[in-house]
């Protein structure tokens, strides 16, 4: 079958192009033909044969820059110029899809979360108008909505909610929902009666993973720390929602200079930095700065060089050399680097993130220390501190929850629920 998948941004970090990806390499593996409509291929070439770009569909475009500002951060806007914008530019977008389909002779639509979350208003517009033009069968692989969002998509504008009302996500009589978790599958149930699969991130068990090799036996040096000290890793981007500021209270809780807290992602997400200055105060106060290192500029996903001979570790390095990984987030939508733990066998300290963890994850039996509230307390901090010093117990617990993820979160799994997608989205469709 020609399948035929529709994302803003792909070959990046972000979870959405992530799982994309993951997808795309299991369909290709079922036998199905994977086309990639994209407004950004992102630091890789883009493969002519199967890829094609459509730069308005870029979330850094000029258009859906100027329309993200308008619609919701500027309340003086004028909401008919604004309304007329999107409705110009979406027009464009949507005949480079149908042009797209027709060209590829796409038989199966995925749109990855440009059909949920309102983060470019043109893009799901388009893709709206396609849907129900074609009546072509879809996936919505819904990763987040708007609602999850708080405030960030409530615009100052009534014409502007409407429309997102109408929009996001997708409601098409053609199109099935893919979500990530239970929560997010109950709320679909409870605010439009829609019925969704859930489909939790994965991760391919079948290769190998932050296992120690001679790239990264150094590793320690290049962060400027011994080979015998101790790393908990944090490998996440520097954003509020990650609860960074837990994982350096357990640094000076634990009270040892040989263990180390190591944060891989950077802080370009963080608005103004402001969080990052925080944890930098925390640092600062606790007197933990020979302990703690911000090192984002020697880790990329899939450790690819910045091009002027500097060093550069890929995450599963990141793993290969972790005693622990801390991951007290407060919100994930799933929990990809949970899993990664995972796979490459590395006991986890967890906090109990909404709305995901427990019903998700948690449940399946996984050996963690789990926080509540980012609250550490003394019970918490001495389990910890158990499993750092104690590497046979590490082990066993890494291995125990390394059988438990093959079950649960492999591409197995996946193949799985494609499979029961793509038979409900061709029957609902009538195909």
């Amino acid at each position: 079958m020609n399948i035929g998948i529709i994302i803003g941004r792909i070959g990046g970090v972000d979870g959405v192009a992530l799982e994309t990806e993951k997808w795309i390499g299991v369909l290709k593996a079922m036998g199905h033909r994977v086309s990639t409509l994209s407004g950004q291929f992102q630091e890789r070439p883009m493969d002519p044969d199967t890829e094609t770009l459509v730069p308005e569909m870029s979330f850094f475009s000029p258009e859906s820059f100027w329309s993200q500002k308008k619609a919701f951060f500027y309340p003086e806007t004028n909401a008919e110029e604004l309304i007329e914008h999107l409705n110009l530019y979406s027009k464009v977008i949507y005949k480079k899809i149908m042009n797209w389909i027709q060209e590829r002779k796409i038989e199966l639509l995925i749109s990855e979360n440009a059909s949920a979350l309102p983060s470019h208003l043109e893009m799901g517009m388009a893709i709206n108008k396609a849907v129900h033009k074609t009546g072509i069968p879809t996936i919505t692989h819904d990763h987040d909505f708007a609602w999850e969002r708080g405030d960030r998509y409530l615009s100052p504008h009534k014409e502007i909610n409407d429309f997102i009302s109408e929009v996001f996500p997708l409601r098409a009589p053609s199109s099935v929902h893919a979500v990530i978790n239970t929560h997010a599958a109950n709320t679909l149930k409870d605010r439009f009666g829609r019925e969704a699969i859930n489909v939790p991130n994965v991760m391919d068990f079948d290769q190998s993973f932050g296992f120690e090799n001679q790239k990264n036996e150094n590793l320690a040096e290049h962060m400027g720390f011994s080979n015998t000290d101790l790393f908990l890793f944090q490998i996440t981007r520097i954003v509020r929602r990650k609860g960074i500021e837990s994982a350096i209270r357990l640094i000076h809780e634990l009270n040892d200079k040989k263990i180390k807290l190591i944060i891989t992602g950077n802080y370009a997400d963080d608005a103004g930095s402001a969080y990052y200055n925080e944890l930098v105060n925390q640092i600062h106060e606790l007197k933990v700065g020979e302990q703690v290192s911000f090192a984002y500029h020697l880790f990329h996903n899939k450790g690819l060089s910045s091009g002027n001979g500097e060093v550069r570790f890929s995450l599963s390095d990141a793993y290969a050399r972790a005693t622990a990984c801390t991951y007290f987030s407060t919100y994930e939508g799933f929990g990809n680097a949970f899993v990664e733990a995972v796979l490459a066998r590395r006991p986890i300290f967890v906090n109990n993130y909404e709305p995901v963890y427990l019903p998700d994850i948690g449940s399946k039996g996984f050996r963690t220390v789990m926080i509540e509230n980012g609250e550490l307390t003394d019970r918490a901090v001495q389990e910890m501190a158990d499993i750092i010093y104690n590497p046979s117990l590490a082990t066993e617990i890494a291995e125990y929850n390394y059988q438990l993820g093959k079950k649960y979160f492999s591409y197995d799994t996946l193949r799985e629920k494609l499979e029961e997608l793509i038979a409900l989205a061709m029957a609902t469709a009538g195909a």
